[in-house]
Parts: structure tokens; sequence; C-alpha cells
């Protein structure tokens, strides 16, 4: 009887061969990854991370953890978290847009800035896949819907009720969010239509002002991210009605879901990603994208970022840049069909 030549004896030495080009070829690429980022960094004086929004908020918060991150592993090299606020984080975006792909410039953005401006704001002085590479995914973290403990609201119908009093009686309630355009604002736009209500959106220049106002008492509904609300509700200066999805949050057990209170159709949360200009070379971004996935696995970080109301949540360049189409044509959709204009 002849052997076949597909018998497992002859296969092993190929298999063996197969395994041993395969561990070399993936050791050699992540000692790549290091050395790009590291000779974009040697360039550097030292490497912006700039944030489009005020110190303080969600985004600020998760750019210090990053820049905390990298510096460790990076000691030669400053990591700086530059806060470039204004126009709803059009301005800081603009100067990333505008800086140099030498790898000195990273921006830290929130979801809306990627996915609902471009729609909201059709003359925007940056367009997202023609000034920019998406590096990865960092975080997410739910919304919530919150009032000040004056408002007479247990929950979200009851909520419902109230604002439909207040409309009757020509004084629409009033909701706050960080600007026009950001996934709050979307959120409550949201909550408006499938809620059928009637809400007088309140924008701010981000989420400090925001937060403030709503705990002085002078707008009393909030839509706000749960890291930034959660100390607040906690200490009783705001009352969470409920997160913005279709389940209840892992971050936010105790805080039901819209859906679970009757209002179906909703289920927005925030996310956070890393980009940098286009004229970055990709290698350098394979590079970066590479440390952050690291950096997020590690459980220093992850314990950092949960502590805060977030769950670390890393991608490939590739998929932050599908993530970003596919959301941006869902969001168009829905501001077409909802008529959502920029105040």
């Amino acid at each position: 009887m002849q052997h076949s030549n597909t018998s497992p004896h002859n296969k092993m030495p190929a298999i063996h061969t197969k395994r041993r080009w395969l561990t070399t070829v993936a050791a050699t690429l992540l000692a790549t990854a290091g050395m790009v980022t590291q000779h974009a960094e040697a360039a550097c004086a030292n490497v912006r991370i700039v944030v489009p929004f005020p110190a303080g908020g969600p985004a600020d918060q998760l750019a210090r953890t990053l820049s905390h991150g990298l510096q460790q592993r990076h000691a030669d090299v400053p990591y700086i978290v530059d806060n470039k606020p204004g126009a709803n984080g059009n301005i800081g975006i603009d100067a990333v847009r505008r800086a140099a792909g030498d790898g000195c410039t990273l921006l830290v953005v929130p979801a809306g800035n990627l996915t609902i401006n471009p729609t909201l704001f059709p003359a925007l002085s940056y367009q997202v896949e023609r000034d920019f590479r998406p590096v990865s995914l960092l975080a997410s973290s739910p919304n919530v819907l919150a009032v000040h403990p004056a408002v007479k609201a247990k929950s979200v119908q009851e909520l419902i009720g109230l604002a439909r009093q207040a409309a009757q009686a020509g004084s629409p309630m009033g909701y706050a969010s960080p600007g026009v355009g950001s996934g709050l604002h979307l959120a409550g736009e949201l909550f408006r239509h499938k809620a059928n209500v009637t809400l007088m959106h309140v924008p701010y220049k981000g989420t400090t002002q925001a937060l403030n106002d709503v705990v002085g008492g002078q707008v009393p509904v909030l839509l706000g991210t749960w890291p930034t609300l959660a100390p607040f509700i906690q200490s009783g200066k705001l009352r969470a009605l409920a997160v913005t999805q279709s389940k209840r949050s892992p971050a936010a057990p105790g805080v039901p879901s819209l859906a679970e209170q009757g209002v179906t159709g909703i289920d927005v949360s925030s996310w956070y990603a890393l980009l940098v200009p286009r004229a970055t070379p990709a290698a350098a971004v394979d590079g970066l994208a590479t440390e952050v996935r690291a950096l997020l696995g590690t459980a220093a970080v992850r314990a950092d970022l949960q502590r805060q109301g977030m769950e670390p949540v890393a991608s490939t360049p590739d998929a932050l840049a599908a993530r970003i189409r596919e959301e941006t044509a869902a969001w168009a959709k829905l501001i077409r069909e909802y008529d959502i204009k920029a105040e």
C-alpha cells in the first residue's frame, strides 16, 4: 500500500516550521511597532494630546490616563494634555487638523464630533476621513438622564408628565447638554421624539458648565455621561432617572434603562477615540495603535478607567474607521428624519 502524502506524520515538520515562522513574524511586527512609535517620538520635544473641551470632562480624564500611561513607557518624552475648548470642540479639532503629521500631536475626541457634527455643521473646517487617521477606540461609558433634586420626578414617566404640564403652561422644561451636536444633545432630541414630549435644549460649552448650572438649579434636566455625573448622583445633588440605552449598564447597574421605563428605540452611549493628522505615516499609526491596545489591556489602566465609570475598548485603526463611517450614516439619517437643527 502506498502512503498518502496527507498522512498526519508527514505534516508534522511543516506545521512546526509554520509555527516557528509565525512566531518570528509576530515578534518582528511587535518590535517594529515599538520602533516606529519610538522613532516618531524621538523627533518630538513633547507629545501633545489635544482635548477639544475644557478640563474636568470625561474626554479630559481619559486623555490624562492615556498621557500618564504613555509617559511611563517613554520617560524621555513629555506627554502633555492640551485643552483647546470652543465651538463645540471644533477649535481643538481644527488645531490638530493643521498640525504636522510627525507623531507629536494626538487627538482624544468624543464620538459626536466625528459622527454627528459633520451632518449638523456642513461648513466645518474639517472632514474626518480627509483630515485624520483613526488610531484606536479608547473607552465607552453610559449616558444618564438626570434631574435636579427639586424636580418632583422619580421616574422617566413622571418626568414626561411634568414636562408636558410645563409645556402646556407655556414654560417648556429645559435640558442641558455639553453642546450642540454632542452625542448627549442628540440623545436628548431622540428622547423628545420617542417620548413625544416638549423639552428645550440648553447647550453649553462643555460638560462642566452644564453640570454646574443643573446642580445649581438653573436648569432642571441634564443629559450627561456616567463618569461625570456619578459623584453628584451619589451625593444626592442630582437624581438619576435612566441610562439612555436599551438595557442597564454594568457601570451603573442601579439606574434603569429608558426601555424598561417605556421609552424604546434609544440606545446611545458615549465613546471616545484617538486620532492623528492625516499626514501621519500609516506605519506610525499602526505602531501607536499597538501601544494603545497594550496600555488599555493593563490591569492598572483598566482599573483606573473603570473607577471613572468607563470601560476600556481598544480597536484597530480600520475597525475605528468603519465604526465612524457606520455611525455617521446612522446619525445623518436620524437628523434628517427628525429635522434636528444646530440652534
